[in-house]
């Protein structure tokens, strides 16, 4: 899984101790909006970090473009390689801020086995057992960035599914229709196939579990001759650029992975104004929102800091020149 797994990979612009190394500062030219009246960071001097993919890459950017507006000197040292180089780096006060994901959190840095159901009830786990740690948690997004099962239209259309309980349904009615695109790790997870098998009452033969990189599963499913369904995450900006069509996951089976700011304690403890200003920012992110953002990057190939920049603009939270 992309936001767990990669921590295992080494830290990349990181050096022992996994202490940042390099970094650029934003130089902007922003003010403030509905967000940072009054420049509350004026004088600040704080560092945003981010790991490699997407959608962090926005939303690290997103972090230092809104504190650049309420008057902080910010550093980028967004995009470093894997979870746990990023997650080092705030806890360790290298940096001082970046989105994380709820279940990464809980399963990964904290070790817990079994994901909680309940978004905000996975969140407050997660802040609380982090408070000593010395990160803070400030509320959550509905962005929620985790696994499903998606289609294409004409295959939406022919079998008439939306729920991952339709699909159980289908391959009991008719096995030969749920044929999977999936990645390697997701067919022998346990938050993957096996799982979801258990969870549903389903069964997908091996032969029809078709295992490839997951970048190249949504132009399978788009195409929809080789499978059926494949394995998304649920925020690609692929889902919305193909017009493919996510399972509702209504037995509520892959773990929360929602999108929180987490602030080394230190800092927030310094710069309280922080929480607020993050606060109506992160409400506003959800599923779609994410979608149509990282679809600037990977289908427009747009730069994530313009991404980040032109929708802060253009939700009003800061303003240009």
């Amino acid at each position: 899984m992309r936001r767990s797994l990669a921590g295992l990979v080494v830290c990349g612009v990181l050096v022992s101790g996994c202490g940042l190394t390099s970094g650029s500062p934003m130089v902007d030219d922003v003010r403030p909006g509905t967000v940072g009246a009054g420049l509350p960071l004026k004088g600040a001097r704080l560092t945003v970090t981010s790991k490699e993919f997407t959608e962090q890459l926005v939303l690290g950017h997103v972090l230092g473009l809104v504190f650049e507006a309420a008057g902080a000197d910010v550093l980028d040292r967004t995009g470093i390689q894997g979870s746990i180089g990023a997650r080092e780096a705030v806890k360790g006060g290298d940096a001082d801020v970046m989105y994380e994901y709820t279940g990464t959190a809980w399963i990964t840095y904290l070790g817990n086995d079994k994901p909680i159901t309940d978004p905000r009830g996975q969140w407050e786990a997660v802040r609380d057992a982090d408070a000593a740690n010395g990160i803070s948690w400030l509320p959550p997004a509905t962005l929620n960035n985790t696994y499903a099962l998606a289609m294409n239209a004409a295959n939406r259309k022919k079998y008439g599914t939306t729920t991952l309980s339709d699909v159980a349904a289908l391959s009991k009615k008719d096995p030969a229709a749920v044929t999977a695109c999936v990645g390697a790790e997701f067919a022998s997870r346990d938050d993957g196939v096996p799982g979801m098998e258990k969870a549903y009452g389903m069964k997908i033969p091996p032969a029809d579990l078709i295992k490839m990189d997951t970048g190249v599963i949504y132009t399978q499913i788009a195409a929809g001759t080789s499978c059926t369904y494949g394995a998304v995450f649920t925020t690609d900006g692929r889902i919305k650029a193909m017009n493919l069509t996510v399972m509702e996951d209504d037995k509520r089976f892959f773990p929360n992975y929602n999108a929180a700011p987490e602030v080394n304690s230190a800092t927030l403890k310094k710069y309280p104004a922080i929480a607020d200003l993050l606060a109506p920012v992160t409400a506003k992110l959800t599923n779609e929102v994410a979608q149509e953002l990282n679809a600037k990057v990977d289908v427009d190939g747009d730069d994530p800091h313009e991404v980040a920049k032109d929708w802060l603009v253009r939700e009003g939270f800061i303003k240009e020149g």
